[in-house]
C-alpha cells in the first residue's frame, strides 16, 4: 500500500484594481503562493496573457517543481551510492502548446551540469540521473515527457 502524502498552499489574488474582473483588460494576474512557514512567492501569468513579467508564472513554477525533485533525487541516489557531488546547476527548459481549449505542456528537458569529486566517477554520477528521473514524484505526475540532457564534469583540484 502506498504511503500517502498530503500537500497544502494558499492562494491568493491580488489583482483587483477596483472594478474586479468586470472586463478582460480591467485586472492584473497578480496572486501570491503561500503555505504556513513559507514566505510567499510572487505570482501572475505569462506576460503573453497579460502577467507580469516580474512575477512567477504557472508554467515556470511547474519546470521549477519538476527540476528540484530531478535534483532532490539526484542527490540523494549520488550520496547512497558514493558519487561526491561537489556543485549542479539545471536550465531546465518547458514547451507548451497553446490550444483553442486553452493548452498544455508537449515537453520538458532537464539540463543539469553536475560536478563530482574524482574521475572514477562521473560515469556512475551520469547513470545516476536515469534512476532520479525513475524516481522523481513531479515527473512521475505529469501527461508530458520529460527527458534529460546532463553533462558531468570532474573538480579541479585546489
Amino acid at each position: 500500500m502506498a504511503k500517502l502524502h498530503t500537500y497544502t498552499a494558499e492562494i491568493t489574488w491580488t489583482g483587483n484594481q477596483g472594478t474586479g474582473t468586470s472586463d478582460y483588460r480591467s485586472y492584473r494576474r497578480d496572486h501570491e503562493v503561500a503555505a504556513d512557514g513559507r514566505p510567499p512567492i510572487p505570482g501572475s501569468s505569462d506576460p503573453a496573457f497579460r502577467g507580469d513579467p516580474t512575477r512567477w508564472n504557472p508554467e515556470q513554477l511547474l519546470l521549477a517543481s519538476i527540476s528540484q525533485c530531478h535534483l532532490l533525487w539526484y542527490l540523494h541516489l549520488c550520496a547512497v551510492n558514493g558519487v561526491v557531488v561537489t556543485a549542479y546547476t539545471d536550465r531546465p527548459t518547458g514547451t507548451m502548446a497553446e490550444t483553442a481549449e486553452g493548452g498544455h505542456f508537449t515537453e520538458a528537458v532537464l539540463h543539469p551540469r553536475v560536478e563530482v569529486a574524482e574521475k572514477g566517477m562521473a560515469e556512475k554520477a551520469l547513470a545516476l540521473h536515469a534512476d532520479a528521473h525513475r524516481a522523481c514524484y513531479i515527473a512521475n505526475s505529469v501527461n508530458f515527457p520529460v527527458r534529460h540532457e546532463p553533462a558531468v564534469t570532474v573538480a579541479q583540484p585546489a
